[in-house]
C-alpha cells in the first residue's frame, strides 16, 4: 500500500473528530475565539440543543474580507507568527483548526465586518465541499458565526449525540464557566429563542456579583475570599469549606477554564489537610502565572495544562487554598489564641511557686501540660506532623522514633515535678551555685543527654545527674550568631507569603523590623499586607499568619534589648523542634560550645540516685 497525503477535507474531518466532540465543543471554540477579538458583549442563539442551530455574536474586531476565505482554511489563525510566539500563549484559541474542522462537519456561515471596513462579508463553506463562497452582506461591527446541521454529513458521528436536552444542559455549563472567566463580557444565552442565561459586564470589583449568580447566592455569601501570591504566580477566588456537593467547582489558569488534574488534587489536598476527609468541596479559584512556565498545547480541547515547573505550583495552590479553609477564629490577626489545655487549681498553684523563686531552677514552657498522658511521648510524632501539616513552607520533621520510644519507657516529667517540694529547691539553688563555680574543671569530662519533652532534658556528667532545659544552650549559641553574623539564619518559605494587616499592625511591625532582621525574619511592607518571605528556623512550623499575630502581642511591649527578643523567640519555638532531627545537630554544637554547656549546667538540678531511680521506677508502670 503506497503512502500518499490525505485530502484536505478528510483531513479536516479527522481533525473534528478531536475538536468537534459535540455542540457545547463548537460553542466553547468559536465564543474563545470572539473573546480572542476583544468582544465585550457575546449573543449565544442555540436551537434544538444545538443539533438544528448554533449562533455566536460579538462585537469584536471582525475579519477583513481578503481573510475571511483563509479563516477557514486549516492551520490558519492570527495568534502565532514564530515559535517564541508558542512559547508564550497568552489567547485562548491559537491552532488555527476549529473553523475549517466545524466547516467541515456543518453548514458554516460566517459574516464580519471590522469598524475600518465600510461594507460587511459573509463566507459560506458547507460540509466536503470546502469551496469558500463570499459575498456582501448587512452586519454591524463584529462576527456572526451560524452552525447549522451539525454532523449532517457525517451520519455515524451524529448518531452518537444525546437528547436536546442534555445536550444543552452541556452548552448551559458551559456558558457558566465562561462567563466566571471574564467578568467584563456580557453573555446572553438563549435556547428555542427563549432567554436563558444573561450575565451583564461586571467590574473586577464586582465579581461576587457574578460568582453570585453562576454558583448561586449561598455560595457567595458563605464562600471566603483568598489572594495569594505576587507577579509570576498569583492565586486568588472563593473556596466554600463546608462542601458544595460538587456543584461549583471551577479552576481557570491564565483566564482558560481547567479540568486539570493537578490543581483538583491540589484543592482537594489543602481541604483534608485543614478540615478532615471532605465531600466535594466548592470552589471558583484562579491561577495566574507567567505563560512561559506553563504549556497549555497538551489537550486538543485544551481541557489540561502541563506546568513547567508542577511541583512548585502544586504545594503553592496547597497553601494558598489553606489560608481561607483555615478556622474562622484565627483567619483574624487580632484574635486571642487559647491554650489547648485546662489546668486545675492544684496544678495552678504548683505553677506559681516554681515561677516565684528568684532564679527558676527548672523553664517551664507556658503551654506545658503537667499531667503527661502515657502516651505522650509516642504521639510526639503525630504532633509534630500536625504541627507542620499547616506550614506554609512545605516542610516536614522527622522524628527520631528510636529516641522518643525510649523515652516513653523510661520517663514521667510530672513524677519529677512533684517530687521538686520547696526544700528540694532550696538545696538545688545551693548545688547548681557551687557547680557553677566548677565549672571550668568539668567542662572536658563526657557528658551525655537524653531529651524530655517540651525541650526538657536530663543531663549526665560523671557522678551527676542534673534535670536542665535547652533554653539555657539555645540563647547563647543565638546570641553568639548575632554577634559573628549580625543576624539568626532564617529559612526561606517556598514561596512568599501575604498576611493582611490593617494600618495600626503595619506600623508596629515597621517600628521592630530591626529586631525581627536579627531574629531571621524577612518581610516585606505594602500599603494594606505584608510578605513573609523568611523565618528562623525553630519556629518555621509554625503556620505564618498564627506566627505574625504572636509577633504583633510582642511588639506591643516594646522589646529594646536583644535578650528579650532571644528569649520571646523561644518561646515560640515548638516542642517537635526539640524531637525532631535538628535535636541531634542542636545537641554536637551544645557540647562543642563551652559557653554554652557552662550556661545549660548552671541552671540544672543536680538529682541524687535515689530519686532517680523512684523515677525510672514509676515510669516505667
Amino acid at each position: 500500500m503506497s503512502i500518499e497525503i490525505l485530502p484536505a477535507r478528510l483531513a479536516n474531518q479527522i481533525a473534528a473528530g478531536e475538536v468537534v466532540e459535540r455542540p457545547a465543543s463548537v460553542v466553547k471554540e468559536l465564543v474563545e475565539n470572539s473573546i480572542d477579538a476583544g468582544a465585550n458583549r457575546i449573543t449565544i442563539d442555540i436551537e434544538r440543543g444545538g443539533h438544528k442551530l448554533i449562533r455566536i455574536r460579538d462585537n469584536g474586531r471582525g475579519i477583513v474580507k481578503d481573510e475571511l476565505t483563509l479563516a477557514l482554511s486549516r492551520h490558519a489563525t492570527s495568534k502565532l507568527k514564530s515559535l517564541d510566539d508558542l512559547e508564550c500563549i497568552s489567547s485562548l484559541g491559537f491552532r488555527g483548526e476549529a473553523l475549517a474542522s466545524i466547516s467541515s462537519v456543518s453548514r458554516l456561515t460566517l459574516s464580519s465586518k471590522p469598524a475600518e471596513q465600510e461594507t460587511a462579508w459573509q463566507a459560506f463553506a458547507e460540509g466536503r465541499d470546502m469551496a469558500v463562497q463570499v459575498q456582501p452582506t448587512a452586519h454591524p461591527n463584529g462576527t456572526t458565526i451560524e452552525v447549522k446541521d451539525l454532523f449532517f454529513n457525517t451520519p455515524a458521528r451524529r448518531k452518537f449525540l444525546r437528547t436536546e436536552k442534555t445536550e444543552f444542559s452541556h452548552i448551559d455549563e458551559l456558558v457558566k464557566r465562561i462567563a466566571l472567566s471574564r467578568f467584563d463580557v456580557a453573555i446572553t444565552l438563549t435556547h428555542n429563542k427563549k432567554v436563558v442565561r444573561q450575565y451583564r459586564a461586571r467590574t473586577p470589583e464586582q465579581g461576587t456579583d457574578r460568582v453570585a449568580q453562576v454558583a448561586g447566592k449561598a455560595f457567595a455569601t458563605d464562600a471566603a475570599y483568598i489572594e495569594s501570591g505576587a507577579e509570576g504566580l498569583k492565586l486568588y477566588g472563593w473556596v466554600l469549606p463546608c462542601g458544595d456537593n460538587g456543584n461549583s467547582q471551577y479552576t481557570y489558569v491564565n483566564g482558560r477554564m481547567m479540568r486539570d488534574k493537578l490543581i483538583l488534587h491540589a484543592i482537594r489536598q489543602a481541604f483534608e489537610e485543614q478540615m478532615g476527609q471532605i465531600e466535594l468541596p466548592g470552589f471558583v479559584i484562579y491561577l495566574k502565572l507567567d505563560p512561559r512556565q506553563v504549556d497549555v498545547n497538551v489537550h486538543p480541547a485544551k481541557h489540561e495544562v502541563r506546568f513547567h515547573q508542577a511541583r512548585l505550583v502544586h504545594d503553592f495552590i496547597v497553601q494558598a487554598v489553606k489560608q481561607a479553609v483555615f478556622m474562622p477564629e484565627q483567619s483574624s490577626l487580632n484574635t486571642d489564641t487559647q491554650p489547648d489545655y485546662v489546668e486545675d487549681a492544684q496544678q495552678q498553684n504548683y505553677r506559681s511557686e516554681l515561677t516565684s523563686a528568684s532564679e527558676p531552677l527548672v523553664s517551664v514552657p507556658s503551654g506545658f501540660d503537667f499531667t503527661p498522658k502515657p502516651s505522650q511521648f509516642s504521639s510526639s510524632a503525630g504532633q509534630s506532623n500536625r504541627a507542620n501539616s499547616t506550614s506554609y513552607s512545605g516542610g516536614r520533621a522527622t522524628v527520631n522514633q528510636n529516641m522518643t520510644e525510649q523515652t516513653q519507657h523510661q520517663y514521667n516529667a510530672n513524677e519529677f515535678y512533684q517530687a521538686l517540694t520547696p526544700e528540694a529547691q532550696t538545696s538545688a539553688s545551693s548545688e547548681a551555685s557551687s557547680l557553677e563555680d566548677n565549672i571550668a574543671n568539668t567542662v572536658g569530662a563526657e557528658v551525655d543527654m537524653m531529651p524530655l519533652s517540651e525541650g526538657m532534658l536530663f543531663v549526665k556528667k560523671q557522678n551527676h545527674i542534673l534535670l536542665s532545659h535547652y533554653k539555657y544552650a539555645l540563647l547563647p549559641l543565638w546570641l553568639a550568631d548575632i554577634e559573628q553574623d549580625a543576624a539568626l539564619t532564617g529559612k526561606a518559605l517556598l514561596l512568599p507569603v501575604r498576611v493582611n494587616l490593617d494600618s495600626v499592625n503595619k506600623q508596629a511591625l515597621e517600628k521592630n523590623q530591626s529586631w525581627l532582621t536579627l531574629l531571621g525574619f524577612d518581610i516585606q511592607f505594602f500599603e494594606k499586607y505584608i510578605m513573609v518571605k523568611k523565618l528562623p528556623i525553630n519556629v518555621y512550623s509554625i503556620d505564618v499568619a498564627e506566627l505574625i499575630n504572636r509577633t504583633l502581642e510582642c511588639c506591643n511591649k516594646e522589646f529594646s534589648d536583644i535578650h528579650h527578643w532571644l528569649e520571646w523567640l523561644y518561646e515560640q519555638t515548638p516542642s517537635s523542634y526539640f524531637v525532631s532531627d535538628s535535636f541531634a545537630n542542636l545537641q554536637i554544637k551544645i557540647q562543642n560550645n563551652t559557653q554554652c554547656l557552662s550556661a545549660i549546667q548552671a541552671k540544672a538540678v543536680k538529682l541524687d540516685s535515689n530519686m532517680f531511680k523512684i523515677i525510672l521506677e514509676q515510669g516505667a508502670q
